[in-house]
């Protein structure tokens, strides 16, 4: 059997172990080590690769990012930012049909800002923001199907952990991806609350009305969010303005975050040692699916999958967009089955060449910036994709009243929203790269 044709069968290998429930990177990395072996037909050369391998991973400077945001996202939970945000964005939405609603979406955004992680950004807001939608008599659908959506904005809006991981993957800047994921962010959430005013208009009885508040509550709601100002300011702020890099800007956020909650007297010993593990935990299984893909992209390289399948591409003469619709639809599709992280340290190091030789009318700086983005707002909608959208089973498990049935139904018109976006963000590049060409 041929290197190659090794190669090409080392990716469904993967797939079948996850089907059969083993872990992502644990999966990942017997292929990576079984494979290499196979490759080179000793374990000498292979066991030389890979004793270094875990040291040479976890020594890139730019994962040290990953812990940092989740505890940035931990301590800010804890300091109450996102009931703040919520109150805030409800005090001005509520009286509007579906309003609470949109103002679920709104603080997502909002604590988006501050924390990198979709699941983490879900699940605070589900605990802020379902008692509340039904209390004012939206229906479960609804209710869930537009707090999951809202999850998604945890991984779109800077910062966010993916972006990191594709940044480490395909050498690009971490700054200029941040920068290039601020408007498409904007433009999720704009179209999620459009996405809630047109529902509660073809189904009034999904969605209640919250009482007017005056100007004078209104403004005091809004100036009690002024925490998340400031660390969102200092750590974007202070990666633009050239003061931070961005790994010290997440320490930054991460102190802020820590003072903050300090300040609203939810921490004590116990609640600093729940979110040191909690982000121990997290950060230990990204950093085995890490090093999983490692292993995997060392088989591959030997095998030359990435660079065949780049020159054959390149070869054929194929039209881009339509080679870019297809990747996407894989994405989609493979988005049903696995979780983002997965799908990124799986797919990226094959497709990212591949496409790298497509002619798209920008230089390789800006296809790298474009293209990561795509890739985020594609994998953002797999996570509330039935039916094994993670956000979906986070959000339902706390509104335990709501069949699972349900919450699929709810979150469609959303998954019909990111569809849209995601086709004029294709059709359109410099929607995505104009702040990066205003700033660079």
């Amino acid at each position: 059997m041929t290197p190659l044709l090794l190669g090409f069968l080392g990716l469904p290998a993967v797939l079948i172990l996850i089907f059969l429930r083993v872990p992502i990177g644990i999966a990942m990395l017997a292929i990576g080590v079984f494979g290499s072996w196979a490759v080179t037909g000793s374990f000498n050369p292979v066991s030389a690769q890979f004793k270094n391998l875990a040291y040479s991973t976890y020594a890139s400077y730019s994962l040290s990012v990953v812990p940092l945001f989740l505890l940035m996202g931990q301590f800010a939970t804890l300091g109450g930012l996102s009931a703040g945000l919520f109150n805030a964005a409800a005090a001005w939405l509520g009286h509007k049909k579906g309003g609470v609603a949109m103002a679920a979406i709104g603080a997502s955004a909002g604590f988006g800002a501050i924390c990198g992680s979709s699941l983490a950004t879900a699940a605070t807001m589900g605990q802020v923001a379902l008692p509340e939608l039904k209390k004012y008599g939206y229906s479960g659908a609804l209710s869930t199907g537009a707090v999951a959506a809202g999850g998604t904005l945890g991984i779109l809006i800077p910062p966010s952990i993916i972006l990191v991981i594709f940044a480490v993957l395909t050498e690009q800047n971490i700054a200029k991806l941040f920068m290039g994921a601020f408007i498409p962010g904007i433009l999720a959430a704009i179209g999620y609350i459009v996405v809630i005013a047109i529902y509660v208009r073809v189904q009034p009885e999904a969605g209640g009305v919250r009482e007017r508040m005056p100007y004078g509550q209104r403004f005091r709601e809004l100036a009690k969010t002024w925490p998340v100002l400031v660390v969102f300011l200092a750590v974007i702020g202070g990666i633009y303005a050239g003061i931070f890099t961005p790994t010290e800007a997440a320490a930054v956020g991460a102190a802020g975050t820590f003072l903050i909650a300090l300040a609203a007297r939810s921490l004590d010993r116990k609640t600093i040692v729940e979110a040191c593990l909690a982000t121990a935990s997290a950060t230990a299984m990204i950093f085995l699916i890490v090093l999983g893909a490692a292993a995997l992209n060392g088989f591959l390289a030997m095998s030359q999958v990435p660079q065949v399948m780049a020159s054959w591409v390149g070869e054929q003469g194929f039209n881009p967009w339509v080679v870019m619709v297809l990747v996407l639809v894989f994405y989609l599709v493979m988005g049903c089955v696995m979780d983002s992280l997965s799908m990124i340290l799986l797919t990226v190091p094959i497709i990212f060449p591949m496409m790298s030789v497509l002619d798209f009318g920008l230089t390789p700086d800006e296809f790298g910036i474009w293209f990561g983005i795509i890739v985020l707002i594609v994998v953002e909608v797999g996570l509330i994709t039935p039916p094994v959208g993670m956000n979906l089973f986070i959000i339902n498990s706390m509104s335990p009243q709501t069949r699972l049935s349900e919450t699929y139904r709810g979150v469609l018109p959303f998954v019909a929203s990111d569809i849209v976006r995601t086709a004029i963000l294709v059709a359109f590049p410099p929607i995505t790269l104009w702040l990066v060409w205003m700033l660079y």
